[in-house]
Parts: structure tokens; C-alpha cells; sequence
């Protein structure tokens, strides 16, 4: 059994996918407690539909697409913020509007250059065990910059997680904590395409945060377990994918799936039952 295990990661690109894929899903597990709490959990499957018309738009330039895509996700995730300030577009209408102006430029770019529909379609389902050397370092740096941030201004996100006015009148600068929120929520969203891929980006950024809310107890232990979820999610993820040759993307959702209803399943089993009437 040791061998088999040391043999398994003796191969260098699960040795780079077990790397990045930890880096990235404890990124996508700190940012997810936040924009579950905020109700804005959405917005990563919206920029990660413009995470696809950037793939687009850096193939159709025959660049490195992450290149491309960090300044334009990154632009987008502002520009949902300015919308709903500035245009008195409700969170939800705001995402929509940039998402589908993001796919439909895929779409475009993908229909009118005709060959870049088989290199779009490993992005959009995510392949973490083909990941490259440079992926992995940036990976890494990005996710360290995600973390850094988030407990940097961890008492700001607090804050404003749970009562924008109050911190708005205690001197708190919200509009700028949430421009970091969005603009750490792009970062996250164009490093997990590689990982799970453009259509299961959300779930990454969801599964975990929704299983810590079930058994946590506190801000702070939430952001533990789903860290510890996500992280246990894409580690055992990429070993079954490799062990039965499944869709890595998807075995790593899955699984994530499958803890969250075993947290649900064991909170309603420790859950205090009502005294009866006397």
C-alpha cells in the first residue's frame, strides 16, 4: 500500500495537480464563506462565464489565455460592483447582464475563428492533471495573494459580511473592501478553471462554504472547515479521477457534494429535538 502511494506521487503532474489544486481550493474555500454570507455567491458563476470569452478572446490572440483573462474577469468583477452602485441595478441583475455579454463574446470569438472549439472545451471542463509547471507557480502566487488579503483585512470583511451600514458609520471604507472582495473573487474564478473548469467554478466556491455552515460554530471556525473540505475534496478528487480515469472537474464537485450531504445528514441527526408538551 505505501508503494502504491509513493509510486502515485512520484508522477510529476499529480505531484503539480495535488499542489495547485490545495492552493486553489483553499482560496475558493476563504472567499466562499464571504460570498455565501453576502448572498453573492452567484457572481462567480458570472465571471466565470466571462472567464469563457476571455479564454476565447486569448486563444483567438494565440496568448496564454490566463494572461488575458485576470485583467478582463478582474475588470468585470468591477464592473458588476459599479453597476449595482452606480446604475441602482439590484446584485443578481448586474451579474447577469456582464455574465451573458461575457459568454456571448466566447461564443463569437469561438464561432468566428472555427478552431478553437477543442482547446475551449478542456477549459470549460477543467483538466488539473495536465497543468503546467508555470500554472502551478502561479497558482501558488495568486492564491497566497488571495489568502494574504482576506486576513489582512479580515475585520473589515467581518464587518461588512454581516452589517454593511453599521460598518459604513464606524469609519469603515466598504466601497473599498468590496472592490477587494470582487477583484479577489476574479483572481479565485480564473484559477479554478483549470481546476474543476469554466461550468463547475461556483460549485468550488459554494460546496465547501455551504458544509461548514451545517457543523461550524463561528465566522472564523466556518472558514476552517471549509477549507479543510475543499482541500480534502480536490485531494481525493484528483487520486480517484487518476485511479478509475474519470473527468477530474467533476469527481472533485462531486465530492464535494457528497460531504456536504453527509454534514447535513449528521447535523440534522445532532440536532436538539423539541421538548414535548407537558
Amino acid at each position: 500500500m505505501t508503494a502504491d502511494i509513493l509510486e502515485f506521487l512520484s508522477y510529476g503532474f499529480i505531484q503539480r495537480a495535488l499542489i495547485a489544486g490545495c492552493f486553489v481550493a483553499l482560496a475558493c474555500s476563504l472567499l466562499g464563506v464571504l460570498l455565501v454570507l453576502r448572498r453573492l455567491s452567484l457572481i462567480g458563476d458570472g465571471l466565470s462565464h466571462v472567464t469563457f470569452g476571455s479564454v476565447a478572446v486569448g486563444l483567438f490572440m494565440n496568448v496564454y489565455p490566463l494572461y488575458v483573462s485576470l485583467p478582463i474577469v478582474m475588470a468585470s468583477a468591477l464592473g458588476i460592483l459599479r453597476l449595482t452602485e452606480r446604475a441602482r441595478i439590484y446584485g443578481d441583475a448586474a451579474i447577469g447582464i456582464v455574465s451573458s455579454v461575457g459568454i456571448a463574446a466566447g461564443v463569437m470569438l469561438a464561432s468566428v475563428a472555427g478552431g478553437l472549439n477543442v482547446d475551449l472545451f478542456s477549459y470549460l471542463f477543467g483538466n488539473v492533471l495536465s497543468i503546467s509547471s508555470t500554472e502551478v507557480y502561479a497558482s501558488i502566487l495568486l492564491s497566497i495573494v488571495v489568502v494574504g488579503a482576506v486576513a489582512l483585512y479580515f475585520d473589515e470583511l467581518f464587518s461588512i459580511t454581516f452589517d454593511e451600514e453599521y460598518a459604513r458609520a464606524s469609519g469603515i471604507q466598504t466601497a473599498r473592501i468590496n472592490a477587494v472582495l470582487v477583484l479577489l473573487t476574479a483572481i479565485t474564478v480564473v484559477l479554478t478553471m483549470k481546476v474543476v473548469g469554466i461550468m463547475l467554478t461556483s460549485a468550488l466556491l459554494i460546496l465547501p462554504a455551504a458544509t461548514a455552515f451545517q457543523v461550524a460554530r463561528g465566522f472564523r471556525n466556518s472558514m476552517l472547515i471549509a477549507a479543510g473540505t475543499s482541500v480534502v475534496s480536490v485531494v481525493s478528487g484528483i487520486v480517484i479521477s487518476f485511479a478509475f480515469n474519470l473527468p477530474t472537474g467533476a469527481s472533485i464537485v462531486l465530492l464535494n457534494f457528497v460531504i456536504f450531504l453527509a454534514a447535513l445528514l449528521l447535523k440534522s441527526l445532532f440536532r436538539p429535538r423539541p421538548a414535548r408538551p407537558q
